[in-house]
C-alpha cells in the first residue's frame, strides 16, 4: 500500500486534516531462539515489511483507533488509558503500549486518531505484534514531543505484550523493531541491553523466509510455559551456582550439573538454551569472518535443538526444515521466532533460490496439505517516521 493511500484511508475514517505516518518493521531471527527471556544473545535483523500508523491529534477526550486489517474500531477515554480491553482484541497492543507511557507520567493531554496499517503476513511469527507495539511508541513519542529514547520505546513494548497481552516475551522483537539499520543484523546481549549493528554481507546468498501457514500464537499458554521451565531450570541450579537466569552458566558448567535434575523436560529446556548462547555467539564470529558455512552449520543445529530438547518446533516447522535442506544450495535452514507454528529462516545461494520455492513448496503442500509463502528478506531499518 502506497503513502498516498493510506492519507486516504484516514481521511475516510476520520475526516480532512493533517496527519503524520510512521513505520516500524517486523523482524526475522537468524539465530538465537527462546534465548532472549533468559538473559542471552539473540541475532536478529529488522525487515522492510511492518506496521503503519497514521496519526492526528485532536482536541477530543479520547483516543480513537481503526485498522485496515481487521474489522474493530475502538475510542478509549484519555482517562482509561491504563485498562485493557478484552483478551485477543488487537488494540490492547497499541493501547497497552500508551498505558506505559501513562505509568512513566507522560500522559498524553489530547485525544488523537490514530489508523494502523499491517503488510507483516499474520501468524508467520516475524512479529506482527512488536512492529504494532513500536510503531505505536514512536508514533506517540514524535506527536506529544515527550522525548523518550528509543531502547525505551522497545522496553515499553515489551512491557505491553506482558500485561496487555498476557505474553511474557523477551525484549528481543521490540528491540529489533526500534532499532534496525537497513543491511545489519543486531548481536543483542538481553541481560545488559548491549548491542553490536553486524553487517550482514551475504555475497551470492539470499534470506529466504518460508512462512509454513501454520499460524502461531504466542498467547496460548505454550510460550509462558517454556518460561516457567526455564526459571524451574534456575531454581535447579541455584544450590551448585547462585544465577538468576540460565544465561549464566556456560555449556560446560551445565553438563556437569545434569545430573541434579530430577525434571527431565526443565533440564532439557536449559540444554537448548545454554547450547543455543553459544552458537549464537560462535555465529555471530563466523559471519564477521566470513565463514557462511560455518553460520549455516550452526543455523542447522539451532533448529534440531528447538526441536529435540525445546519442543518448540511441531510437523510444520519441521516439514518445511526438512525439505528446505535437500535443496543443493542451502545453506542453512531453522524455524525462526517463537515456534508452534509460523515461520523458517534459510541462507540460499541466489542461484538455487527458484528452485527453493519451487521445490520446497511442493513438497511441503503434498506432506501437510498446507500451502507456503515464501519471501526474499530485505533488511530494513527501525520505526521512523515517514511523512
Amino acid at each position: 500500500m502506497e503513502i498516498n493511500d493510506l492519507k486516504v484511508a484516514f481521511k475516510k475514517n476520520y475526516g480532512e486534516g493533517n496527519v503524520s505516518g510512521y513505520f516500524s518493521p517486523g523482524r526475522v531471527n537468524l539465530i538465537g531462539e527462546h534465548t532472549d527471556y533468559n538473559g542471552g544473545y539473540v541475532f536478529p535483523c529488522a525487515l522492510t515489511f511492518g506496521t503503519y500508523c497514521v496519526i492526528r491529534k485532536t482536541n477530543n477526550p479520547f483516543l480513537r483507533f481503526a485498522s485496515l486489517n481487521l474489522e474493530s474500531n475502538e475510542q478509549i477515554s484519555l482517562d482509561a488509558l491504563t485498562t485493557p480491553l478484552a483478551r485477543g482484541n488487537w488494540v490492547n497492543y497499541p493501547l497497552g503500549t500508551i498505558a506505559q507511557f501513562v505509568k512513566r507520567g507522560f500522559k498524553p493531554e489530547t485525544g488523537a486518531d490514530i489508523l494502523i496499517y499491517g503488510n507483516v503476513p499474520g501468524g508467520a511469527g516475524l512479529s506482527s505484534s512488536a512492529a504494532l507495539e513500536v510503531v505505536t511508541a514512536v508514533a506517540i513519542n514524535d506527536q506529544y514531543n515527550f522525548g523518550i529514547g528509543k531502547v525505551d520505546l522497545a522496553l515499553m513494548g515489551q512491557k505491553a505484550e506482558h500485561e496487555f497481552a498476557g505474553v511474557n516475551c523477551g525484549i528481543m522483537d521490540q528491540f529489533a523493531s526500534a532499532m534496525g539499520e537497513a543491511d545489519h543484523a543486531i548481536f543483542l546481549n538481553c541481560d545488559t541491553l548491549e548491542f553490536e549493528l553486524v553487517p550482514v554481507k551475504l555475497e551470492g546468498i539470499k534470506i529466504v523466509i518460508g512462512n509454513t501457514n501454520s499460524p502461531h500464537s504466542l498467547d496460548s499458554g505454550k510460550y509462558n510455559e517454556r518460561v516457567a521451565q526455564c526459571q524451574a531450570a534456575v531454581e535447579t541450579i541455584k544450590p551448585f551456582k547462585n544465577i538468576t537466569n540460565l544465561a549464566e552458566i556456560s555449556p560446560e558448567e551445565f553438563f556437569s550439573l545434569e545430573d541434579k535434575f530430577n525434571d527431565d523436560v526443565a533440564k532439557r529446556r536449559a540444554r537448548h538454551v545454554v547450547t543455543e548462547i553459544k552458537r549464537t555467539t560462535d555465529a555471530v564470529r563466523e559471519l564477521k569472518a566470513g565463514n557462511i558455512v560455518e553460520f549455516g552449520r550452526l543455523m542447522n543445529g539451532s533448529h534440531d535443538s528447538l526441536k529435540a530438547d525445546y519442543e518448540v518446533t511441531g510437523p510444520e516447522l519441521d516439514t518445511m526444515v526438512e525439505e528446505a535442506r535437500k535443496i543443493e544450495g542451502v545453506i542453512g535452514s531453522r524455524m525462526t521466532g517463537g515456534g508452534f507454528g509460523g515461520s523458517t529462516v534459510s541462507l540460499v545461494k541466489d542461484e538455487a533460490v527458484d528452485t527453493f520455492i519451487e521445490q520446497v513448496g511442493k513438497k511441503y503442500q503434498e506432506r501437510t496439505g498446507l500451502k507456503p509463502e515464501f519471501y526474499v528478506a530485505e533488511i530494513g531499518q527501525g520505526g521512523h517516521k515517514i511523512f
